[in-house]
């Protein structure tokens, strides 16, 4: 290379049924910004498993990948470059993205309107301005939660989970969580959620009939499959369910359900599936990251991560593979540095 200085990011050479077999790490030479672009040196990037699980299948129907491409959506790190007519920043400043292409690579050279600011380079300000802010959008936007109202959330214990349980209890809601197993249960009852469901030993619809007759305001649900199910049995009169995911379904393999169609769940009781695509809702995204960064410096908002800790580029793979485990609890995040 001459002695250029270069950087290392995961690339997707083919297509493949997982990441890892799909995905290469690649070297390549550190570029100067040009007009209007920055560089910044990623500290963390976060992972979202499904997405790139689907992106290595190319399964996505939203995305139309030309191989090879780049990855990763979100990383957080700070500027070491500015370009001509950049005012916004300086070398020195966290800078966040959640732009894909830009997470899973140890620098990125891109124009500045990818990055937004954060008060530090940290893990917490990456999940907020990322994860946080698809939980607050989805919650107030698509969700439209008000003052005491009730809440569930599937995959409670999850990054996003966590993080709905808790801005739901903070706009003053009764929330159920769903989670499996008695540590991730205790942990989002932690939160302040009022109940929280073990699907692995209770029967999710059941407890929903029994203790909450007068329904479910607004269900987030990531999940699909039974719990979506027993969320759209349970729903409110004018209430609110949000499919802000598929988790269960990701094999894509065709079910047979033997059920009324969704128009006689919801017809009678005025009310509504609603997708959450937090892609489509970019003009909220800003005020959203503001409101999440001030509470999380007041100390109303707690971050937590998943137990497991994935290092260097190498350690993305790994962290893909613990959140499609099912056993990660909170956000999953990868140290680009060690």
């Amino acid at each position: 290379m001459g002695g250029q200085e270069t950087y290392r990011a995961i690339r997707l050479e083919r297509i493949a049924p997982s990441f890892r077999e799909g995905a290469d790490v690649v070297e390549l030479p550190v570029t100067e910004p040009a007009r209007g672009e920055i560089r910044v040196r990623n500290l963390h990037c976060g992972v979202n498993a499904i997405f790139d699980t689907q992106i290595a299948r190319n399964a996505v129907d939203y995305v139309k990948i030309a191989l090879p491409t780049f990855t990763g959506v979100e990383a957080i790190g700070v500027v070491e470059a500015v370009g001509e007519g950049v005012t916004g920043y300086a070398v020195g400043d966290a800078a966040v993205t959640v732009r894909f292409t830009g997470g899973y690579r140890e620098a990125n050279t891109a124009a500045v309107a990818n990055f937004a600011p954060a008060p530090a380079a940290t893990r917490e300000y990456l999940a907020l301005a990322s994860t946080g802010v698809s939980a607050l959008v989805a919650l107030e936007q698509i969700g439209e939660a008000r003052t005491g109202e009730t809440v569930a959330v599937s995959a409670a214990a999850g990054g996003l989970g966590h993080l709905l349980v808790q801005l739901a209890v903070l706009k003053g809601c009764r929330v159920i969580g769903v989670a499996g197993g008695a540590e991730k249960c205790a942990f989002v009852a932690s939160l302040g959620a009022e109940r929280v469901i073990d699907y692995r030993s209770e029967d999710v619809g059941a407890v929903l009939a029994a203790e909450y007759p007068g329904g479910i305001d607004v269900a987030i649900d990531t999940v699909s499959g039974t719990i979506f199910d027993a969320f759209l049995a349970n729903i409110a009169n004018h209430g609110r369910l949000v499919v802000g995911g598929a988790a269960a379904d990701l094999e894509g393999r065709p079910e047979v359900v033997t059920a009324p169609r969704i128009a006689h769940s919801i017809y009678y009781k005025g009310a509504s599936v609603r997708g959450f695509m937090n892609g489509l809702l970019t003009p909220h995204w800003d005020d959203a990251r503001k409101r999440l960064f001030r509470l999380y410096q007041d100390g109303k908002l707690r971050v937590t991560f998943d137990s497991q800790r994935n290092v260097g580029i190498e350690g993305i793979y790994d962290g893909i593979e613990r959140l499609l485990s099912g056993k990660s609890m909170g956000k999953v995040i990868v140290d680009l540095q060690s």
